[in-house]
């Protein structure tokens, strides 16, 4: 392909989503909202220069935030360096007329171990602290916030609405 190629194709998106019908915030939100707590599994993925990670991790969803609770994983080395991430979560795919996925971009922080907020979120999940506290090397919780997700759903279509949307400054809604 050409540069000009590859700008075309980047810019695909940015132009069609032009011409769609947008929800309401609120509506949306609500909608993704919806979508994020029916699943329970995401592809996070993370990086620095020219290193790259995605990986396959369960979450919950509570307090305007993803929740990870994870032993570890090459995923550190790109939060290290780098607290810009990008998660995805998805249905399998069963056709065009029924795609429904989301890319969320936002900022990972790592809650101290036992910490209020680690402890909250473990209990959110039913993980008793004290089972936490037992293990050999301590479980890290990624904390995700949300800057932005788009949003793909082929129901918005039937709604009248564009299948693509999008949130974006997710600080106004908390």
């Amino acid at each position: 392909m050409t540069d000009e190629e590859y700008s075309e194709a980047a810019s695909y998106w940015k132009k069609h989503d032009e011409t769609e019908v947008k929800m309401d915030r609120d509506q949306l939100m609500a909608a993704a909202e919806a979508y994020i707590q029916a699943n329970d599994t995401c592809a996070l993925a993370t990086g620095y220069g020219s290193f790259i990670r995605c990986t396959p991790i369960e979450y919950t969803y509570h307090d305007g935030a993803f929740w990870l609770f994870t032993e570890g994983g090459e995923k550190f080395d790109g939060l290290r360096n780098n607290p810009n991430v990008c998660l995805a979560v998805f249905d399998k795919y069963e056709g065009f007329g029924k795609l429904k996925g989301m890319q969320v971009t936002g900022k990972a922080v790592l809650p101290e171990p036992f910490s209020d907020e680690y402890v909250r979120a473990a209990e959110y999940k039913k993980i008793p602290p004290e089972a936490l506290k037992k293990l050999q090397y301590p479980m890290h919780l990624i904390k995700i916030v949300p800057e932005k997700i788009e949003f793909l759903n082929s129901d918005f279509k039937k709604q009248g609405f564009g299948s693509r949307q999008k949130i974006e400054n997710m600080k106004q809604t908390e």
